[in-house]
């Protein structure tokens, strides 16, 4: 039976583009957007989204991400798939196929960012166009570089999160 889990996302006190995400005892250092945790989402304006949110699925790359212990729905990543980030589509903040002419984030990154990326339900079915779409928790850029609102671990912290994550967590952006 899967556990109620609450993760919040505090903003660090000297930078609003960092966090700690705290679970039980478990504190982790975290990237949050450039613009901080904001109320009012928009596309475009590198805030992460004050709110409840909750963990949908998982993406990985399998040439780079091995550990696969994972209780949500998981999808290997693929050079095909990108992100819909044009609100003007219906397929707006979902997976695509890639080549697209709409606008869009590709999944498969020489970065490493996206080896691994837990989609959340931001925005998410239905989309509403304009109020941002991918709000992922993806892996960090060295130094813990803001994200575009997305939020972002290091691969230690990665590894210590997924598994705590089903259905019912829960995750507390204040």
């Amino acid at each position: 039976m899967a556990r109620h889990t609450i993760i919040h996302l505090y903003p660090h006190p000297g930078d609003r583009r960092r966090g700690i995400l705290r679970v039980g005892s478990l504190s982790l250092p975290c990237a949050l957007g450039r613009s901080g945790p904001i109320v009012r989402k928009r596309e475009g304006d590198g805030g992460t989204p004050r709110t409840e949110l909750r963990p949908v699925a998982i993406y990985f790359r399998p040439d780079h991400w091995a550990f696969r212990s994972f209780i949500l729905p998981h999808y290997p990543i693929s050079k095909t798939d990108g992100w819909c980030d044009d609100s003007s589509s219906p397929r707006y903040n979902r997976r695509i196929n890639l080549p697209s002419r709409l606008s869009h984030e590709r999944l498969w990154r020489d970065d490493r960012v996206y080896d691994i990326v837990i989609e959340t339900n931001w925005n998410h079915r239905p989309a509403i166009a304009g109020l941002g779409s991918a709000i992922f928790i993806h892996l960090a850029r060295p130094g813990f570089q803001p994200t575009e609102g997305c939020i972002a671990l290091d691969r230690k912290g990665m590894r210590l999160l997924l598994p705590l994550l089903n259905r019912l967590t829960r995750l507390m952006v204040h």
